[in-house]
């Protein structure tokens, strides 16, 4: 990610300078355009930007952010100003990167700027959906009402990511574990157990000849083998980082056997969600679609509510082309259709998230408890089938000393 300085003009024609970090300057100038900004100069930094003008790069957390909101839906619902408030919570955040990003939007709305454009100017902390609510808040006057929303969206998003990453923690850990005895027995005690072989002569056992064949292939060609994991590794991150390689990846995800329906899952309960939280407070359905797309996670997810949005834009109502992609359940699709029909699409949306985070839950603790099982199956099959072929030599000496 680089800087870039840059001179705009703002919706009222007053002139705004500051730096953005992007990729390119072609992303910078998106950023600008989507922030309803005028460019008039747009060069590279040399220095990098982190968080805000002059912080310390300490990254921006989900629940610095769930507290930011919170606190100032609070203050803001008793009448304090905005101004005083951020002056507030600027005086007490820990976070540093979260700080100066509070003092420079203070400055900003004293300014006379509104408190959404003031937030536009930091989209490496404020996202897309942030944003919007915001300006759709104040342009209702329910500020608090949507900052409150926010950070009940923001808090729910982290919870279903913590319940997803909690799953996966353990099984990791027991394999990554399980991979580095196995490579500690193939590398130190079976070359040791070899030289013990050696001495006595004879034929080994065939498990045994295998398991030294492979001890001994490890040990010449490790390094070897290192350096094509490495290879092997950066060559698929460059190639899922590219459009083609990213939406295969994540197309492949939602096909897994086990984990391909809690991912599906995840999409849907976190579309329903956003979705549901942007129309409730006053977003377009069209810029709800957009920001939805981008907060996917899942290019698959991203290019169906793409193309739902190019159909809702012709006319279409939202639930046939989502119906059409063959990513959302027919469930989904139906109680979407019902509250396009009703005028109560958000709470059908809401009632949607609400069900599937249930679906999460279930889907979460009952992967948990199968591949705790496989996994100790996995351990057993693997070391105790390297212990039984070390010591099936020395059980067929010990049978002929016993003759």
């Amino acid at each position: 990610m680089s800087a870039f300085a840059y001179v705009a003009k703002d919706r009222s024609g007053r002139s705004v300078a500051g730096e953005i970090e992007a990729g390119s300057e072609a992303d910078a100038m998106a950023i600008l355009h989507k922030n309803e900004l005028i460019i008039i100069s747009l060069k590279q930094s040399k220095k990098k930007v982190f968080g805000g003008g002059g912080s310390s790069g300490k990254k921006v957390k989900l629940d610095d952010l769930v507290i930011f909101s919170r606190q100032l839906a609070t203050m803001i619902d008793a009448g304090i100003p905005a101004v005083q408030a951020l002056g507030v919570l600027g005086d007490q955040v820990e976070n540093k990167s979260l700080k100066v990003v509070i003092v420079e939007v203070r400055k900003d709305i004293e300014a006379g700027r509104s408190f959404c454009d003031s937030l536009a100017k930091h989209p490496q902390i404020f996202s897309d959906l942030f944003i919007n609510m915001t300006r759709a808040g104040e342009a209702s006057g329910m500020l608090h009402e949507v900052l409150d929303r926010l950070a009940s969206y923001l808090e729910k998003t982290a919870a279903l990511t913590r319940k997803v990453k909690s799953s996966l923690v353990y099984p990791a850990i027991v394999v990554s574990m399980s991979i580095l005895i196995t490579a500690v027995l193939l590398l130190k005690v079976v070359p040791t157990f070899k030289g013990i072989f050696d001495l006595l002569g004879g034929e080994l056992p065939m498990p045994t000849q295998v398991l030294i064949a492979v001890s001994n292939a490890l040990q010449h060609y490790f390094l070897f083998l290192v350096g094509f994991i490495f290879v092997a590794s950066f060559l698929f991150k460059k190639y899922i980082n590219t459009p083609k390689g990213r939406y295969n990846f994540d197309n492949q995800k939602l096909k897994l056997p086990v984990l391909g329906p809690l991912f599906r899952k995840v999409a849907v309960a976190k579309f329903s969600r956003t979705f549901s939280t942007l129309v409730k407070s006053g977003v377009s359905v069209l810029n709800a679609l957009e920001i939805v797309a981008k907060t996917a996670g899942n290019k698959v997810v991203e290019e169906a509510i793409i193309n739902c949005r190019a159909s809702v834009r012709q006319g279409e109502p939202i639930a046939t082309p989502l119906s059409q992609s063959g990513v959302f359940p027919p469930m989904v699709t139906r109680m979407i259709s019902v509250g396009e029909q009703t005028g109560q699409l958000e709470k059908m949306l809401s009632k949607i998230a609400d069900f599937y985070d249930e679906q999460v839950d279930a889907a979460v603790s009952g992967l948990t408890s199968m591949i705790e099982p496989l996994v100790i199956a996995f351990l057993g099959v693997v070391i105790g089938g390297i212990v039984i072929s070390l010591f099936m030599p020395i059980f067929k000496i010990t049978e002929l000393v016993a003759k």
